[in-house]
């Protein structure tokens, strides 16, 4: 109750009118009545289940439209409520609204070094329902429209290879309990369509939402059998808590495949006992934080670095999609979290290789997450 009284406070006139329009569908009665004051409009949001002490991802996101300084006061709330937790507090830095993503960091007794205080340890997102959600697969293979349409043919090759990927991710989210729901070769409106599809269904009964898209790509957007754009943040703000209500609150996972840009990395040389790789990869070429919306509960797995190529081989799939199913498949049953897990598939892409020129790749995971996620096989 403390934190909405200084928000009524701290908010004006101006802002309490777009709020109030924000708010048009779910709350049609503030928005007519011009006496309705920020209080009541906080009253009747906690009446629709759409705002309480730990569900605040719909407020978070609106503030984030209309004053972002209106932030610091949920964050002042969540550092009180997280008790001996510190929150660190990191700038986006390609962000056009200048949203702050909070990263919980341990609180470390300084007699015991390296170790959790267990008032620190994190709660995990609540994962028992049955089944667990959806993960939807978006997957393009062959872009023989787009070579009609594009005048690049040479970066719209069809993506061997990308149908041992889908079939990796369905064995394994099939054994994490979720429901499999596979799309092929879709346009770049078709893409959008589908998208609007899982958008609209009700998740009010799953405790988590995955969406893996293998397709081409560049920077900020992955492209449409049709050689057209779609851009990557366009899939994940469909699934915000004011796009998505049942999934307010819940842990929204999305896997992209696909290039970043058309650059190479290069590796430093190291002595390894590591034998010979696969080098007969071809790129995903034509996405950072930008893609990942202004709220919590967001976890964007990419399978490179913004302006990078990202590695498939024809026989035997992607690189970060095999090293990513081997991870959840080995890691899950023993009850690690998912940044742990991506850590180790991090570590195991990066030493990967692509001669002649030794050209590597690094994921990146950029995320929102307020509790740990933790995929229970049981």
């Amino acid at each position: 109750r403390n934190l909405l009284f200084q928000l009524s406070e701290d908010i004006t006139k101006d802002e309490l009118k777009s709020f109030k329009f924000l708010l048009g569908e779910e709350l049609p009665k503030c928005r007519l009545n011009p006496k309705t004051t920020m209080l009541d409009v906080f009253i009747e949001m906690e009446k629709k289940g759409i705002l309480g002490e730990d569900n605040l991802g719909f407020l978070r996101n609106l503030c984030a439209e209309i004053n972002i300084s209106l932030l610091k006061r949920i964050e002042e709330y969540e550092l009180n409520l997280f008790g001996e937790e510190e929150m660190l507090i990191t700038e986006k830095h390609r962000g056009s609204t200048g949203a702050h993503a909070r990263w919980p960091a341990s609180s470390v007794a300084p007699d015991s070094p390296g170790s959790w205080n267990e008032s620190s340890q994190l709660e995990a997102y609540k994962m028992t329902s049955l089944p667990r959600g959806v993960c939807l697969i978006l997957n393009n293979h062959s872009f023989a429209k787009a070579r009609e349409a594009v005048p690049e043919p040479k970066n719209m090759k069809d993506r061997n290879g990308t149908d041992v990927d889908a079939a990796a991710l369905k064995r394994v989210f099939t054994k994490l309990h979720f429901t499999i729901e596979e799309h092929k070769d879709l346009t770049a409106d078709e893409i959008r369509k589908t998208v609007d599809i899982y958008r609209c269904i009700d998740h009010k009964d799953k405790d988590c939402f995955v969406c893996c898209v293998l397709s081409h790509g560049k920077k900020g957007i992955i492209y449409g059998v049709d050689g057209q754009e779609v851009p990557i943040q366009e899939l994940t703000t469909s699934f915000t808590g004011q796009n998505c209500r049942s999934l307010a609150g819940k842990p929204k996972v999305f896997f992209v495949q696909a290039c970043q840009g058309d650059a190479c990395q290069k590796g430093v040389m190291i002595e390894t006992d590591a034998g010979e790789q696969d080098y007969s990869v071809e790129t995903d070429a034509r996405f950072q934080l930008d893609c990942i919306p202004a709220e919590a509960d967001f976890l964007l797995g990419m399978a490179t670095l913004q302006d990078y190529v990202s590695y498939r081989s024809p026989r035997e799939g992607t690189w970060y999609i095999q090293a990513l199913c081997q991870h959840l498949e080995s890691s899950c049953p023993r009850g690690e979290d998912i940044l742990t897990i991506l850590t180790a598939v991090n570590q195991e892409v990066s030493r990967k290789s692509c001669k002649p020129n030794a050209e590597k790749q690094m994921p990146q995971p950029s995320f929102t997450l307020r509790k740990k996620l933790i995929f229970p096989v049981n």
